[in-house]
């Protein structure tokens, strides 16, 4: 069996830094908003989610979605719905939280569903985007990092379900 080489990009230290950040900044726009109502993208968002959430000053509850668009490393251009909201999003603000934004493709399809079925707002935050792989127009409203335009692993991102555990974010060769 061929053991992949990771290569770290963003070390743990950065990452905690950084989503306190996020979280000082959703908190600060949703103070005055009522409740958010966050929604993770499973399966890759819910270490980012979780480490978000606890750093919150703010209301909120979470609600899970789980899409698929990606067969193993390649993007099959296909947004596939296979676990939708438990919770009715009308009338809500809504934050989508993702682990990595790359074609844009499923966050532009999620948004859109979302508006669709009379959300009051959604905007995304996302911990990674990937620079140089966009083939949509989506607005990211909190964004953690630019990688490179390679294969991520770690923090909740994996390859074939491995590498989610790592406390760090890597590229695979």
């Amino acid at each position: 069996m061929k053991k992949n080489k990771l290569k770290i990009l963003i070390t743990e230290e950065k990452i905690i830094k950084q989503v306190s950040y996020l979280a000082k900044r959703i908190s600060k726009d949703y103070r005055r908003k009522g409740k958010l109502l966050i929604v993770g993208i499973l399966k890759g968002s819910m270490i980012f989610l979780s480490d978000l959430v606890r750093q919150l000053e703010i209301d909120c509850e979470i609600d899970f979605i789980s899409i698929r668009s990606y067969d193993g490393k390649n993007s099959s251009g296909v947004v596939q719905l296979i676990l939708d909201l438990y919770d009715n999003p009308v009338g809500k603000n809504i934050l989508i939280v993702e682990d990595i934004v790359d074609t844009g493709r499923t966050l532009k399809f999620l948004k859109e569903n979302l508006l669709t079925r009379k959300a009051k707002s959604v905007k995304i935050c996302v911990l990674l985007n990937k620079i140089g792989r966009r083939k949509t127009n989506i607005k990211i409203d909190y964004k953690g990092f630019d990688v490179p335009n390679k294969f991520i692993v770690g923090y909740g991102l994996d390859y074939k379900e491995k590498y989610r555990n790592l406390p760090y974010i890597a590229s695979i060769d």
